[in-house]
């Protein structure tokens, strides 16, 4: 008799209000084009995403997508596929890719853990960036954290050599929380030692002008995969 499995536990609560009637056009009428259809459990076909060949950069819940969308406009010799699992955001940022007329960036709805586990190969990105995720604050809801152990040696898997894993964060204990999984990682080096003096690449988001507005300060951690 086979055992239950137990629960995977998620790093997200689906709050998700009613959606406007403009992300909700721009879902049914842009996802055919610039959406990415994935059920778990399935591989996904890096190679066929895009119409060119060019590194791929995942990034891990884009909010409403403008730092995304800044970010593949500002460099388009790399493709970039966005997850997130809230709706809106998601059709905010199909609007900004159609207006923007961006050709390396996709969007995918559904659990970024997931996809990463299951369906990302091995060294195949060229980088990894997890912007804001939800700090889970209270103590007994650090093990919803995306930011976990396990979680970074998927990562570091995933990445092909040198490849890049950003993440930024506004909490402070979450920060550090973040540092010292990380430092313990040995496939994942930290070129600065500890935080990175700058935001790098990443451009600022809307999280992140809240947070400042709210005194906190603002936490980036820049690693490279090791070369084989």
């Amino acid at each position: 008799m086979n055992e239950p499995q137990p629960r995977r536990i998620r790093s997200f609560v689906r709050r998700e209000g009613r959606l406007t009637n403009g992300q909700q056009r721009a879902l049914d009428r842009l996802y055919p084009t610039w959406g990415v259809s994935w059920q778990s459990g399935e591989p996904l076909r890096i190679d066929t995403l895009f119409d060119r060949p060019a590194p791929l950069v995942l990034d891990i819940g884009f909010g409403d997508g403008e730092a995304l969308a800044q970010m593949a406009s500002a460099h388009p010799q790399r493709n970039y596929l966005g997850v997130e699992v809230y709706r809106a955001g998601t059709g905010q940022l199909l609007r900004q890719i159609e207006t923007q007329g961006l050709t390396n960036l996709k969007v995918l709805l559904g659990d970024a853990s997931d996809l990463l586990r299951e369906a990302i190969p091995a060294g195949a990105l060229a980088g990894l960036q997890l912007f804001f995720p939800d700090p889970w604050p209270k103590k007994r809801h650090h093990k919803r954290r995306m930011v976990q152990a396990e979680w970074l040696a998927t990562v570091a898997d995933r990445l092909a050599a040198d490849g890049f894993l950003h993440m930024a964060t506004d909490w402070a204990e979450y920060a550090e929380w973040m540092l010292e999984l990380s430092s313990a990682e040995p496939r994942l080096v930290n070129g600065h030692g500890g935080f990175a003096p700058n935001a790098g690449e990443r451009p600022p988001t809307r999280f992140e002008r809240r947070g400042v507005r709210k005194g906190h300060d603002v936490f980036d951690l820049i690693l490279n995969k090791l070369e084989a």
